[in-house]
Formats: structure tokens, sequence, C-alpha cells
């Protein structure tokens, strides 16, 4: 039976060719009986989850995976420091970064489609030292995001209230968040969706809002770029006696804030194990990270640095009015400043729901590393038992755990430590990011030495290898100009928190190393089977939408 005939001519997606025609053997199904026309949520992976996040659901989730505070919060002190054209400047060079990691993830994922995909390509492309090394690191680092969420969500609440102790808050958050993620992960991918919609609709709006304030509907006329001019297109910078020096700084600080917004990109890579039919909704969302990147970040930093000055008081929370953590967010003081009433309780609530979906994906990102980590023998294999939803339950359960750090906030004395690991979080993410990039090169060189051709694959990266090396060595150097603040002047605590993360990082791949000693692989031995076969061998049910809501969401997602 001539499969890949069978599947064009009934509109399928195509199962992928080998360049050498005796490769074809490798495929596990070689009779007609074996073949099964599937849905995604008949499909229970050889990791023992199920596939049951629709196209929907992945698109949604790459698009508003990595909206959170990083965008609605962290970017008043960038704008402060770095002015408007400084902010703007850097988000657009880290976008180009963001799009190459994309590309990267989404070749190999669509290809190779496993749970937690980036911490067993590294394991299998790179070697498997790193891939330990980085998998750990990572959960490691959601696992801290997630008490850090938590902790967030409570501080959030208090712009309206403080009535209610932060420990209730804590506690409250904790336990639901934990509880959501035993369900079946079509659950997830429906939170997920409905939450990513609203942050979606949010910024819509308030890039609509922006645009009329900018000419000249709010309180204060047409705004326009009166700011880029007075006080000026670029902030003061961060400490140093020369000026020039000064304004340089305060833009690699934004270009770091823009590195830490951005991160979240490589929740595809994630999510592609448990996706129904992932050949087709790894590239749809993969596509169009150009377009969300470019209307979601890159406009909102523009309209952010027109209606809010960088000398503002309110962007590092130093007025006298409120100090509620999301005081300072440059979305709500836009709208302050254009004297709109309720609209920024509104988006206060946007804010929270933002991050109630950040602490959601936390635990379903660290329990699908630990799954990654396990498939690749790099934990112990009870991390990857999973419930008869096909969730990961002892993983979820270890992830969850450590959201109870979040306490650890409420002591005046457990702060600076509680800050260590945000600090961890944040490089953790950036090495995350520099391994994708190296291992699809290494990806590209298996694909070559085995006789794949890329211009087959289900998904091909544009401008590779060059856009990976570009990536990656940029990646790199962001990782060491990151901590520059421990050096004005030398500050030994702040050196050992700014770099800590990559110090965990060498010991745990000098660790592995020393104790397993496994070789580097040449490409033609690198593993391209496990994970994609079984893929390969199935016919999905690739339905057209039926109705106006189907038909709404397959084009709008």
């Amino acid at each position: 039976m001539d499969l890949e005939n069978k599947a064009d001519a009934d509109g399928f997606l195509p199962i992928l060719s080998h360049s050498d025609e005796s490769k074809a053997e490798k495929l596990p199904y070689d009779n007609e009986e074996q073949i099964r026309i599937v849905t995604g949520e008949e499909i229970v992976t050889s990791e023992g989850v199920r596939r049951g996040l629709k196209v929907r659901h992945i698109s949604m989730i790459a698009l508003g995976g990595t909206i959170g505070t990083g965008l609605f919060i962290g970017t008043g002190e960038a704008l402060a420091n770095a002015g408007p054209a400084g902010i703007f400047i850097s988000y657009i060079f880290m976008a180009t970064i963001v799009f190459s990691i994309a590309h990267s993830l989404g070749e190999m994922a669509a290809f190779i489609p496993v749970s937690g995909s980036f911490a067993q390509f590294t394991s299998r492309f790179l070697h498997p030292s790193f891939g330990f090394a980085m998998g750990w690191l990572y959960w490691f680092s959601w696992a801290m995001t997630f008490a850090i969420e938590v902790n967030v969500a409570g501080l959030v609440i208090q712009y309206w209230t403080d009535a209610v102790p932060m420990a209730a808050w804590i506690t409250i958050f904790l336990v639901c968040l934990s509880a959501i993620n035993y369900f079946p992960v079509k659950f997830y991918g429906e939170i997920e969706f409905w939450v990513a919609s609203i942050k979606v609709i949010a910024i819509v709006g308030w890039l609509i809002y922006a645009l009329c304030m900018a000419c000249g509907a709010g309180d204060d006329g047409a705004v326009g770029f009166r700011y880029w001019r007075n006080p000026g297109a670029f902030g003061p910078g961060y400490y140093a006696s020369n000026p020039d020096l000064a304004k340089f700084l305060g833009w690699v600080t934004s270009l770091i804030n823009a590195a830490f917004t951005y991160q979240g990109t490589e929740l595809v890579g994630v999510t592609a194990g448990e996706s129904a039919n992932p050949r087709k909704a790894v590239p749809r969302a993969i596509n169009k990270v150009f377009y969300r990147i470019a209307i979601f970040y890159i406009l909102s930093i523009l309209f952010m640095g027109m209606l809010v000055p960088y000398n503002s008081p309110y962007l590092l929370g130093n007025d006298d009015e409120s100090d509620a953590y999301v005081s300072t967010s440059p979305f709500i003081i836009a709208m302050q400043y254009a004297g709109t009433p309720v609209l920024p309780d509104i988006f206060n609530a946007v804010i929270l729901t933002t991050i109630i979906s950040a602490g959601n994906s936390n635990v379903y990102i660290g329990a699908r590393i630990l799954m990654a980590l396990t498939m690749s023998g790099n934990a112990p294999k009870f991390f990857g038992y999973t419930n008869r939803f096909g969730v990961p339950y002892v993983g979820v359960t270890f992830t969850a755990i450590f959201g109870a750090l979040s306490y650890m906030n409420l002591s005046a004395g457990a702060t600076s430590v509680f800050n260590w690991f945000v600090n961890i979080t944040t490089v953790a993410g950036l090495i995350t990011w520099a391994l994708i990039s190296f291992s699809h090169i290494r990806f590209m060189q298996a694909l070559d030495a085995q006789g794949f051709k890329r211009d087959d694959l289900p998904f091909k990266a544009l401008f590779m290898p060059w856009y990976a090396w570009y990536a990656g060595i940029c990646i790199t150097i962001i990782i060491f100009v990151q901590g520059f603040t421990a050096f004005l002047p030398w500050k030994p605590v702040d050196f050992v928190i700014n770099y800590l993360s990559l110090f965990i990082f060498i010991a745990l791949v000098a660790g592995h190393l020393l104790i397993f000693r496994k070789p580097f692989q040449h490409p033609v031995e690198m593993d391209l089977d496990t994970g994609r076969r079984e893929v390969d061998a199935l016919i999905w049910d690739d339905t057209p939408p039926k109705n106006i809501w189907e038909k709404f969401w397959y084009y709008a997602a």
C-alpha cells in the first residue's frame, strides 16, 4: 500500500518520505490493517499522555502564552530607564531572535511531536548532559515561576483591597491552580484558550483605545509623539558618569526586559506531545508568530511610549496615591493620564486572569518537562506515571508543591531569597532559548546525514541554519551581559544572584559528564525515529469546520 500517495489523494497530510527509499523500512506499520484514521482524543502516546489539544488550543496557547506580567507590568521599569525609543528598539531587536527560536522549535516539534520536546531534543541532538542540565534547570524555573505567579495574584488584588491577608490569597490560588492540572489535558486547553482569548481581546481593545487617546480623545488632547520630544525619546539610563554611556546601559536593561517578556514562546514545543494532529497544529501556530509579535508586542510598546512619559512617578511606584503592585503598569497609567474612569479596574481584572492563566501553565509545563526528562533517562521513572486521563500526576504534584515557596515573600527576611528564584527563572529561560537554537543546528545536520530532505518536513524553518546561529549567538551574549549591574560598582552578592542559574547549569553539565561520561554522537547516529514513527503511521481525521463557530476559530486561531 502506497501510504504517501493515498494520503495525498484523500487530502490528508502526507507521511514524510525519505530521500533514501530503503529507510522507509523503519516505519513500524507495514500493512493496511495497522493504519487507522484517528482523532486526537483517541491517541494515547507511547509516553502515556493523550493528544487532546486541538488546533485552536495550540494556536491560542502560542498566542497568549507569552502575554503576561512581563508585558503588562514589567515594561514600566524598562520604559523609565530606556525611554520610548529605547524600549521600542529593544523589543524589535528581540523579536527577530524570538522569531528564529519559534521557527527552530517548530521544525523539530512538528517532525518529532513529543511531550516537553526541546528537553528531549537537547539530549538527542547536542548531548545528554546538556539535556539533563537544561531540563532540570528549566523545570526548576517554572516551579519557581509558579510560586511567583501565586504571590503576584495576591498583590494584584491589593489594587482593590487589602482587607484579606496575603496568606489567604496565596492559599486560595495555590490550591485551585494545582487542582486544575489533574484534569484531562483538554480542560487545560479550554481554560488556556478562553483566558488567552480574554488577553487578546483586552490588548486589541487597549490598542484601539490608545490610538484614540493619541489622536486627541483624552483629557490632554492629541498626544501624538509629544513625550518623545519632552522629556525625550531616550531615558536617563542606568548609572554611569558619562550621560551617553548611561543611556546605552539603560537600553541594555530594556533589552534584557524584552528578552524576559518574550519568554514563553517555546510553549508550542511543550504542547506538541499532546496536540491532536501535531503535523498541522504546530506549523499553523508557528506561522502566525510574526504577526502576533508585531501586533501585540511592538504596537503595545509603541503606544505605551506615546501615552506615558518615561519620567512618570507612577512607573517606579514613586507616587503618593497608591503602593499597589499593579499600579506601575504602563497600560493602567496611560488610562489614568487620559482621565478614563472605571477602565483601569477592568484592565486590572484582565491582568489578574492573565496571572491565573500563567500559574495554570506553570504547573502544566513543569509536569511535562519532568515527563520529558523521564523519557530521556534523566529523571526517575515515576515522574512519567499518568492517571486514567493521561495526566502525569506525579509530575503535577511535585511541581505544584514548590508553589508553597510563595509564602516566603510574606517575610521580609525571605524576600531577598525569593528574588534569587526570580532571577533563576529568567536566565534559565535564556539558556533554554540558546540550546533550542543550537539543537536545531545539529538536528539539520542529522537530517542531512541520515538522508532526510528538509523540503519534505511538515514545517520548514526560514533562513536556516544562519538564522539559528544568529539567535544562538545573540542569546549567549545576552546571558553574559544581563548581569552587568553587578559591576557598576562591583557588588559580589548581585554578581552571584545575576549569574546563579548559569553557575547551576554549568555544575549540572559537569556533574553529569563526570558521572555518566556519555560521548557526543555523530549526526548519523542521532535518534530521529522515537516519537515520530507512531505519528507518521496515522492518517488524521481532518474534518473541515462544520458551523460558523468552528469556522471562526479555524481562521482566527
